[in-house]
């Protein structure tokens, strides 16, 4: 893989709906509700608003022969920290915290919302777990220690373009639907999910690109669209924020090379595509 990012794949118009940086790390117990509360004053100029939702199950990729977990079972009277988010003025932006991950996303709130470009995301995640990290060290409450990260691009495909849902071929060059015979015909629709390892410079394996397309409607006015969604995770090489950094960076290039390549040149003629490198059925 080519590891510039002076020639990534780029478009005019790309589908692209939301963007995530997220890092997990050991769970920090002092991170409870009260401490995040004053976590918020941190950031309360830039993010206003708060939510609460129940926190994200902890990840990890691995790799070699699957292993057959446990099952354990645990039953808590206490209920779980959530997992808390502080919104910009329009809900374009959002920091989440919880007690064993820290996110950025970026959102697009309509139509005319213009992406800010990843070096604008990855600048403002930097910013914000700098101040992060110096809260759990000045409050005590813990070390942090990361173990995981990831991007996630969001992607939202219309069809107006005479794609049914069972045409997912259109939008991604795998599911073409060549059949042996024609009984079948067209599905209704069609989900997909495939991953890839990718490799870091001594050829062991650094992390996974997951790719899913999955049927959905427009909420505005029923229209049929795919949600194409595309993450990069594994661990960090190192604790310090450029490891975390530079795993985004390695991620975003597997997205984005992984994105042109996966998708078919009608879509990419329809999202107006301008770089000059183009290969296969891109």
């Amino acid at each position: 893989m080519n590891t510039s990012t002076n020639d990534l794949p780029e478009f005019d118009a790309p589908p692209l709906d939301e963007v995530a940086l997220s890092v997990q790390f050991q769970t920090i117990p002092g991170l409870q509700v009260p401490q995040i509360g004053l976590l918020w004053a941190r950031y309360r100029d830039k993010f206003p608003t708060t939510e609460q939702h129940p926190p994200l199950d902890p990840v990890l990729e691995q790799y070699g022969p699957p292993v057959n977990p446990s099952v354990r079972l645990e039953i808590s009277a206490t209920p779980p920290i959530p997992r808390c988010w502080f919104l910009n003025g329009d809900s374009t932006e959002l920091i989440q915290v919880q007690q064993d991950r820290f996110i950025h996303n970026w959102r697009k709130a309509n139509a005319s919302e213009q992406y800010p470009r990843y070096e604008h995301i990855r600048g403002e995640f930097e910013k914000e777990l700098e101040t992060f990290c110096d809260f759990i060290r000045s409050e005590k409450l813990g070390e942090f220690l990361p173990n995981q990260c990831e991007v996630t691009y969001t992607n939202v495909v219309s069809t107006e373009q005479n794609v049914g849902h069972g045409n997912a071929g259109f939008v991604v060059s795998p599911l073409s639907l060549n059949y042996s015979d024609d009984f079948l015909g067209e599905p209704e629709n069609i989900r997909f999910a495939t991953q890839y390892i990718f490799n870091d410079e001594a050829g062991d394996p650094m992390g996974r690109l997951h790719i899913s397309l999955k049927p959905a409607f427009r909420v505005s006015d029923g229209a049929p669209i795919f949600i194409l969604n595309m993450t990069a995770r594994g661990a960090p090489k190192g604790k310090a924020a450029s490891d975390i950094l530079n795993f985004f960076d390695i991620g975003r290039q597997w997205i984005v090379r992984g994105f042109a390549s996966i998708t078919t040149s009608d879509m990419h003629t329809y999202w107006r595509r301008k770089d000059a490198t183009k290969s296969g059925n891109n």
